[in-house]
Formats: structure tokens, sequence, C-alpha cells
């Protein structure tokens, strides 16, 4: 599946809607070139009131709806478009990362052609997967690791 389309209406209703949020999990290791999938796409916010307000834009910029609580005791919002196969989950929390502001400064802001991203390092991937505990989290760090390892010997 070519996630492209996608990207760009998210960086478009993120743009628009002024939410400022960090892409993180397996479509951001996807992004840094790990042979990774996922169905979805995760991101880090401040949960503010000002910023239920820029999600609810968002949605509504994307003809979607936010699903919230979408686990029971979980701070998660999804938005979902089934039409477009949107789904999208914004979290104030995120195993192993301390805060929004933090994963923010170690981000890179990724271009391609119809969008841009705050994009989370495999760093900081790897360290939330492993704080998590999933299984389906332990078994893509040692993916990730070699993805990270590769990239710094091509960086010297």
């Amino acid at each position: 599946m070519n996630a492209e389309p996608l990207l760009s209406k998210i960086s478009n209703a993120l743009q628009t809607s002024k939410l400022e949020a960090v892409l993180i999990g397996n479509s951001a290791a996807a992004l840094h070139g790990a042979p990774v999938t996922t169905l979805d796409f995760d991101f880090m916010f401040r949960d503010t009131p000002t910023n239920r307000a820029k999600l609810k834009k968002f949605a509504k910029l994307l003809d979607a709806i936010v699903m919230r609580p979408y686990y029971p005791v979980s701070a998660l919002f999804r938005v979902v478009n089934d039409d477009i196969g949107l789904q999208v989950d914004f979290m104030p929390k995120i195993h192993g990362v301390s805060s929004f502001a933090s994963l923010r400064s170690r981000s890179s802001v990724l271009v391609s052609t119809g969008w841009t991203l705050h994009v989370a390092g495999l760093e900081d991937i790897i360290k939330s997967k492993r704080a998590a505990g999933r299984e389906r989290d332990k078994a893509v760090i040692r993916i990730l690791e070699k993805t990270r390892d590769e990239a710094k010997k091509i960086r010297g």
C-alpha cells in the first residue's frame, strides 16, 4: 500500500488545524527506512483543551470522526475515516517517552512530495517499544535496531 496519499492528507490537515504532533511507531520507523508495516499512524501530542479543539478541526478536515476513549482508561484519541482507510491515533503519553517537548526536540522534519511531518527518531521509537513490552513491539525491536545501526554506518 502506498501511504503517500494519506500522509499528504494528514500533513495538510495538521498544518491547517495548527495541531502540533510527532509521528511515532511503525509508520515513523518505515519513514526512516525500516522494513515494517502498519495500518495506522500514531502521533504524540499535548492533550490540552486547545489541542482537543484542533483535533476536532483536524478530523473535520479529513471527513473523519474522533473516537474517545478508544481503549478503556486510555488517553488515546482515534481519528477514523473508513471511506479512505484512515486511522490516526493521537496519544499524550507514550511508553518510554518523558514528554512531548523532549520527543519533539529530538524529532526530524521529513519532507516529501505533498507532505511535511515531525517524525520521531529511531532511538525514541525503539525506546518506546521496549518500554511498552508488548509482544508485537518486541518482535520489531531487532529490525529497528538494525535499521538504526545501518543508518549510522552510512552517516559515518
